[in-house]
């Protein structure tokens, strides 16, 4: 095993330099990365990868904001300030922030129900996202979406139909390929949606018009109550598109996923689309009403937090090559927890939506007497 010295010598480069404080600390640092797996492609994504010190700050900022969001939205389930389904985020940060941080806000995302971190790193604020969990109506969706549906420019939201993102995702492909505006769509499944027979028609129309998309299935190891292996002949999910190319990232690795979703833009704007499996884990049941431990051993998930947690095993990267120190990660913490804090308070602060808002924004332009039928076959009510 290699010492701390090591492994720092192993992972940076010859660093540029200043003084934080009294402590010098690197500009820059480069970092060494698993080799991706990959099918139907000569070439992958590099496996250095260079990380500036602001970039380090902020991955770092992100990573730990979804995790103490997802924690504080388990709280807030368990003491039935939310109500319905409620699926965390927790463990698979690294996925969201390395990908948004290789696309522009101009690019489209679309994902399943499990999409809080995708949300926030979206743009919606993370009083945003606890509001529309709460159901208040300064939520991102003015609380009618819940959990499972959270929306911002250019993020389709979540979908609470399993695997019925991908063919919307291969859709807005469609459109980015049409208007040859140089963007893409990400869209995203779990591995229990990767038997979906919609999965694979999607891959079919967008192999065949070269749509513009990164076909994402974020393996975290367990559909609803069951292993990927239970579940699925095949569990290499980056090979199951068959004539679509694909890889295979680990997605505890905030820079691996960084740096394969760079390459796969470039290479779907120039090719067509392109299957990523992201290798990651999550930490909490597959939603609030499974325990997750009935299927797996709490030993197991403790393993994971303690050797491959996506958040501790990079802060750990960024104190042995001196990208950053041990107080500047202890005021993000700090404020990090402020923020959410604060966030929660407010959120259960506000108030719902009123009753006569539960008509509206079923069409984006109603008629000015647009009028909608209740449950009562005889009350029509306002429609905006």
């Amino acid at each position: 095993m290699l010492s701390t010295v090591g492994r720092a010598l192993r992972n940076s480069s010859t660093p540029k330099t200043l003084f934080v404080g009294t402590r010098c600390a690197s500009t820059e640092a480069t970092f060494e990365v698993a080799q991706c797996k990959l099918h139907k492609l000569e070439q992958g994504p590099a496996t250095t990868v260079t990380c500036t010190r602001e970039d380090a700050l902020k991955y770092y900022r992100q990573m730990q904001t979804i995790r103490r969001m997802e924690t504080t939205a388990g709280n807030l389930y368990k003491s039935k300030q939310i109500r319905g389904f409620c699926h965390l985020y927790s463990g698979q940060e690294a996925c969201c922030v390395g990908m948004e941080n290789s696309i522009t806000p101009e690019d489209s995302v679309i994902t399943a129900y499990r999409a809080h971190g995708w949300a926030y790193i979206r743009g919606i604020s993370v009083h945003g996202v606890l509001a529309e969990l709460i159901g208040k109506k300064t939520g991102c969706a003015q609380g009618k979406g819940g959990s499972m549906h959270m929306y911002a420019k250019n993020f389709y939201g979540g979908n609470g139909i399993v695997g019925a993102q991908v063919p919307l995702g291969a859709g807005i492909a469609f459109t980015q390929k049409y208007l040859n505006n140089g963007n893409i769509c990400i869209t995203l499944y779990g591995d229990g949606a990767a038997n979906q027979g919609q999965v694979y028609e999607a891959f079919n129309i967008a192999m065949l018009w070269k749509l513009p998309c990164i076909f994402v299935c974020e393996n975290n190891g367990y559909g609803m109550g069951t292993s990927v292996e239970r579940a699925s002949y095949s569990t290499d999910y980056y090979t199951r598109g068959d004539y679509m190319p694909g890889l295979r990232v680990d997605g505890m690795d905030v820079l691996a996923v960084k740096e394969a979703t760079r390459f796969a833009k470039d290479y779907v704007l120039k090719n067509g689309p392109l299957l990523i499996e992201c290798a990651t884990y999550r930490y909490s049941g597959h939603s609030m009403s499974d325990p997750g431990t009935s299927y797996r051993t709490r030993e197991e998930i403790q393993e994971v937090r303690q050797t491959r947690d996506p958040i501790t095993s990079f802060k750990q990267k960024l104190l042995e090559t001196n990208l950053v120190t041990e107080d500047e990660m202890k005021k993000i913490d700090q404020d990090v927890r402020k923020e959410v804090n604060e966030s929660e308070k407010l959120a259960i602060a506000d108030t719902g939506p009123p009753l006569e808002d539960m008509y509206d924004h079923i069409y984006v332009q109603p008629e000015a007497d647009f009028k909608v039928r209740t449950c009562d076959p005889v009350t029509m009510v306002a429609s905006r």
